[in-house]
Parts: structure tokens; sequence; C-alpha cells
């Protein structure tokens, strides 16, 4: 791993202009060279199996981020480091072209930022994500996308072809309705309005979205669900779901301090409920409890975004990304088939558990 002595700077850019205060922490970019590209996910939780990460760390610098714990395993901190010491895969996509040429390889979904956002300011610059997609484009490989980042909309281009054979899903993330709050817990991400401008810019392409409120943080975002899914809703998203906070490790130390220092009269509201969702801890590691809650208080969130999930008009939610239906003149391949099944099968096991807590219907 090789530390650039002068890194770019992340909004320098004719694709990406200054949005927000500026960073509290001097940007160190480390150059490496991926033995690979495509990771393996082994949780249930997600609903897909490939993923593509071209950086590591993240300059959105989301307090509640759950990838901060993996810059440990860099000798680099959870904290500061993860937002301003970024690694950056600069052979990314010429490994990802080489494992898809693979005989093994069947043309399983690929999902981007499963870990780290792949549209963060650096993308400007090194444009890694795009030529990955590129490279996904050109073997009509099923994607999926998962950014805060008004950024997405400059590959549009190339998402089109992919949409045209129901081979594309781009989720963006907003989690909260107010400017001002957003900007206090995720400092450097660009606006909600902004984001949902991307999210009617994409639908305009005819390329499928999904509105992501995640984090649900109780106490702080969750009375913001019905405004976030009607606005969304207007702007073209297909889809929409929701999942609860994750504070693994030394990521509950970094919200709690961003959380007392912007919200002092919140805090301590906010922190007891979450571990009312949690039996009393910060945080579970069993699959199928990371990212959803239990108890009364969750139930009444849950319902709250089933009942405007309806009002606006978006179907239950799915486990992973939706990838919609091919048109005739392009069929499903057997593998997206299959993976299509497994997402329903997931959805239905998800949605009638939490059914069963709430004791009414969620279809």
């Amino acid at each position: 791993m090789r530390r650039v002595s002068n890194p770019p700077n992340p909004f320098q850019h004719a694709e990406l202009e200054w949005d927000g205060p500026a960073p509290p922490a001097e940007l160190e970019v480390y150059e490496e060279r991926a033995r690979s590209a495509l990771t393996k996910n082994k949780s249930p939780d997600v609903g897909f199996v490939y993923g593509v990460n071209p950086y590591r760390g993240c300059f959105h610098a989301c307090a509640y981020c759950y990838a901060r714990t993996t810059h440990q395993y860099l000798d680099f901190g959870a904290g500061t480091d993860f937002d301003r010491r970024i690694v950056v895969k600069t052979n990314a996509a010429a490994q990802l072209a080489r494992e898809l040429k693979r005989k093994s390889w069947r043309g399983d979904l690929i999902v981007f930022s499963g870990n780290t956002d792949c549209y963060q300011p650096l993308e400007a610059h090194y444009r890694l994500t795009r030529a990955c997609l590129e490279v996904c484009r050109d073997r009509a490989n099923p994607v999926g996308i998962i950014t805060k980042s008004k950024l997405v909309t400059r590959d549009i281009d190339v998402l089109k072809p992919l949409a045209e054979q129901g081979r594309c899903n781009v989720t963006i993330s907003v989690p909260f309705a107010d400017a001002n709050m957003a900007r206090a817990i995720e400092p450097f991400v660009c606006s909600p309005e902004k984001r949902l401008r991307a999210i009617a810019q994409l639908s305009e392409a005819g390329i499928s979205t999904t509105i992501s409120l995640a984090p649900i943080i109780p106490g702080l975002n969750d009375s913001q669900i019905p405004e976030i899914l009607e606005r969304a809703k207007d702007a073209g998203a297909q889809q929409a779901f929701m999942t609860l906070i994750r504070l693994p490790g030394e990521v509950a130390q970094v919200f709690e301090q961003r959380l007392r220092a912007a919200f002092p009269d919140r805090a301590n509201k906010v922190m007891n409920a979450i571990r009312s969702m949690r039996r009393g801890s910060i945080y579970r590691s069993e699959f199928g409890a990371r990212m959803r809650g239990e108890g009364p208080r969750w139930n009444a969130i849950a319902a709250l975004f089933d009942t405007h999930r309806k009002r606006v008009g978006f179907p239950p939610p799915q486990n992973g990304p939706v990838l919609p239906q091919p048109p005739a003149s392009q069929p499903a391949t057997k593998q997206s088939t299959t993976n299509q099944s497994i997402q329903a099968k997931r959805q239905l096991e998800l949605f009638d558990d939490i059914s069963r807590q709430c004791g009414q219907s969620f279809t």
C-alpha cells in the first residue's frame, strides 16, 4: 500500500462541487493493487452474495457507519482515520474484468458499496466505480448500487444499457428529511434534497431506483419516515426499505460522541431507545437481528413505515437490491431468476416474522 504524497482534492473536479463544511482533518490517500475485486458476502441479512468496494474508508464521515471497524484491519482507527485515510484499489476494474471472464462465473448480481460508498468524493477523480460498471455493462452482468452520493448520476450513460435489460437497480440512502440534522450526523454527504433529485434523474432515465431509510435512529429520525417516503415516491423511486441503526464495536463510541455534541438534549433518550430495541444492548451481532429491532417501540416504527409505504404506493420491501423484470426481448438468465427467487423467499420470511411481532399483515 503506497501513500500518495499529494492526494487529489476530492471536490476539485467538474463532476463534484463542494457541498458542506470544510473537513476537520487532512485527507490522506493510499493506493494499493488489490488481489481481487469481488468480495463474497456470507450474511443472509443483505440479500446478495457478491460485492465490489473500490475504496476502503469513506470521506462522507457518517457517524453511524457500521464499516468503521473494518479500517482497524489496516491498523487504522475507526474514527477520523476511517473518514480521512482512504485506501484506493487502483486496479479494481482490471481485476473485476479478469474475474468475470472465468468459466466459473455465473453472472450473479454484483452490488457496489456493500461496505463503503463507491461514489464518495474521490470517485470523481479516480473513476474506479465507473470503470467497474463499464466492465459489467460490457458483459450484461446485473448490478446493484447503494450510495448516498449525487455523483451516481454522472454514470447514467453506463447504467442505462443495463437498465434496458432489467439488470440494474440504484438504491439511494436518505435517512433524514431535515437537512440540518443530516449535516450533523453525516457531515460530508450531499443534502437530502440533492439525493432525492438524483433519484428523480435516475428514474427519468429509466433506471430502477430504491429509497433506503437507513439507518433509523429512534428518537432522532423515525418521525421523518412519512415525509421521506412521500418525497421519494414523488421523485420516482419504485421500492423502499428501512433498517435499524447498527453500532458494532467502536462505531458505538463514534456515534455517541457525535450525537452528544450535536443533540445533547436528545442523546440519552436516543441511546436508551436503541437499547430498548436490542434487549438492553447497544448492538446485536446475530444474523437476523443486526438490521432490525424488537419490542413495542420497534413495532410502532415498523407499523409507521408500513402504513405510509402503503399510502404512497410502495410495494412490500425486498431483502436486497430489486432488479426489474427484463423486457420480453431480453429474458432473464437462469442465475438472475435464481437470485430473484432467493430474494422473494427471504422477503416473505422477514415480513412474516415482523407481522407476527406486530400482529398485523405487512403485505
